[in-house]
């Protein structure tokens, strides 16, 4: 079978490596790595979809994935790629959100038969003995060789808790203790985490003279400077209770061009030659490549059925059907008696989720892009009410990508 890391480097998951070579040949043979996820937040976004993907690699090339939910780290909180201290959660907070986290990376990687493991590192960070601690493992770490890592350069100048800067050496014992138990060899992280991964091998090697190495991937941003997993609603979630698997999808297929080859690559797990002959493509052909990267990508996320659906779904709108059926559109209800008596065009842009705020819906319309039932709203305090309906719905629309149909209850 192809060695994992020639595949993850030409997919484009390879920021830095730890020693090329050894990590090669270690991943020779089936071999155990990890990559933990702070449970900050009830669902994972977007923007953990590169480090989720890379497990997925792993597995498929017959390694052995760790995921650790950060349990204890996250009573803590990481300094790495933040400007300022994160809120202190309770225990319970975090409990609540690792349940979800365990969900959604289930539908990612096979927990069946030990394939992959997934453990809670509270389990041994909440007992440890604070003077044991320091003693044991405080000792092998210098202050000046911390103080010199990015991701506490960088919270130098606005301000470093103490707390904060014990995160490091919690994540390097997090290391050890995965080698100690579980034989990891490999941690995996974005490219913010190369110092705390440095840390964990430092570690291992103090205490137990062995080699463990690293690899890191690169910080996405889109073409266009946006961080990944935003869109004008916030985050793009892989709860689909938060983000709806019609949203998901609406979200890759309106993905800069520039973009869609990488894309192809980092989040499907099509054949390397097919992200070719797609990212190749031009013009109108485009269309291809992004139906192929929206499907793929909410297959991962949400199923084949939720898929199609939203493809359905996404191609009646698309192509120039004024409403659409289907359960997969975002649907926003309201009250016949409401609507009977008459709601202003910007108030029900604004209470649908369109826009923001109802100044952003009077600027929309203004600008000539909100539509209802395919025709141009043309004053932002026109009123819609039940003569606007057909077929019992409404089909609100802002820009040429943004659909939500209102249905009456």
């Amino acid at each position: 079978m192809e060695n994992v890391l020639d595949v993850l480097e030409e997919r484009g998951f390879v920021e830095q490596v730890t020693d090329r070579d050894l990590v090669r040949d270690l991943l020779e043979r089936p071999a155990t790595c990890y990559i933990g996820f702070d449970p900050t937040a009830r669902s994972l976004h977007v923007g953990s979809l590169l480090p989720i993907m890379s497990l997925v690699h792993m597995q498929r090339c017959g390694h052995r994935p760790i995921v650790v939910i950060g349990g204890g780290t996250a009573l803590v909180g990481d300094p790495s790629g933040k400007t300022e201290t994160r809120p202190v959660m309770t225990r319970e907070q975090i409990e609540e959100n690792a349940v979800g986290l365990k969900e959604q990376l289930s539908r990612f990687l096979d927990f069946e038969n030990q394939k992959a493991i997934m453990v809670n590192n509270a389990d041994w960070l909440v007992e440890l003995r604070y003077i044991d601690f320091l003693r044991d493992i405080g000792r092998h770490f210098s202050v000046n060789r911390m103080l010199a890592a990015e991701s506490y350069k960088q919270r130098l100048e606005t301000g470093l808790s103490f707390i904060e800067f014990n995160y490091m050496l919690l994540q390097a014992y997090d290391f050890w203790y995965l080698f100690k138990h579980y034989g990891c060899r490999l941690q995996m992280g974005g490219n913010d985490q190369w110092g705390n991964i440095l840390a964990g091998t430092h570690l291992i090697r103090r205490l137990e003279g062995e080699v463990a190495h690293g690899l890191t991937f690169p910080l996405l941003t889109t073409s266009s400077g946006e961080k990944m997993g935003k869109t004008h609603k916030g985050a793009v979630w892989l709860d689909p209770q938060l983000t709806s698997p019609y949203e998901y999808y609406q979200y890759w297929i309106n993905q800069d061009d520039r973009d869609v080859k990488r894309f192809l690559a980092l989040f499907t797990l099509l054949p390397m030659e097919e992200v070719n002959r797609l990212g190749s493509l031009q013009g109108a052909q485009l269309r291809e490549a992004k139906e192929v990267l929206a499907f793929e990508a909410t297959k991962l996320c949400h199923g084949e059925q939720e898929a199609i659906k939203a493809q359905e779904a996404s191609r009646a709108l698309f192509g120039r059907r004024e409403l659409v059926d289907s359960e997969a559109v975002p649907t926003y209800w309201v009250g016949r008696k409401e609507l009977e008596e008459g709601i202003p065009a910007y108030i029900l842009l604004e209470r649908s989720g369109l826009c923001k705020t109802r100044a952003e819906a009077r600027r929309l319309v203004a600008q000539g892009g909100a539509y209802l039932n395919g025709e141009r709203i043309e004053h932002f305090d026109r009123i819609i009410d039940l003569k606007d309906l057909k077929e019992d719905v409404l089909l609100l629309r802002a820009g040429k990508k943004r659909y939500i149909k209102v249905a009456v209850s």
